[in-house]
């Protein structure tokens, strides 16, 4: 139920937020964190079943995700590197990362969408399915035009995969020029 209402903020906060407002940013980056650490340590959201999800835009009931692994083959993403340090780097730059993954399931996979917690980070991904032991690659790119300081960007996948949803992350130093 914490991880169900972390994520609820985490998507609360990133339709609020705009580019221009680092504190937030920087607040949904320290939320995700928290999701992270927390699906890693095995923390699992455990659906009430009184209670109906709701969507953020309309009001309406959304659709709820599986709680439970669904059955037969799945595809695994299993990514060479899910962090990516660019350093430190000059205000206005554009730098791209590729993160490769390998489908090391046993079903073709599926990525149906990836999005960046900014609109200055802009994910690219395959839109065809990756077939099993085969190699795929998300390039990632971050204009950091006005964005001072340490900045943490979040990329989400949705695929057909247990979870339905990866992160990968890239981080940067900016510096106006001449500091």
């Amino acid at each position: 139920m914490k991880i169900t209402k972390i994520l609820l903020g985490v998507i609360v906060a990133a339709s609020l937020a705009s580019c221009g407002n680092s504190e937030l940013e920087s607040r949904i980056t320290k939320l995700e964190g928290k999701v992270a650490a927390l699906e890693g340590k095995g923390g699992v959201a455990r659906a009430n079943p009184t209670a109906q999800p709701i969507a953020v835009n309309n009001n309406t009931p959304a659709a709820a995700a599986p709680t439970e692994k669904p059955e037969g083959p799945l595809p695994i993403i299993a990514f060479e590197e899910k962090l990516h340090d660019f350093g430190t780097i000059k205000d206005g730059d554009v730098v791209e990362h590729i993160f490769t993954f390998v489908n090391d399931g046993e079903a073709p996979l599926i990525i149906s969408d990836a999005k960046a917690t900014c609109g200055c980070t802009v994910p690219e991904w395959p839109r065809q399915p990756i077939a099993v032991g085969e190699t795929g690659e998300i390039k990632v790119r971050f204009n950091s035009k006005n964005k001072p300081g340490v900045q943490n960007k979040t990329v989400t996948l949705t695929a057909n995969t247990w979870p339905a949803t990866q992160r990968v992350q890239i981080k940067a130093n900016v510096v106006k020029e001449g500091e």
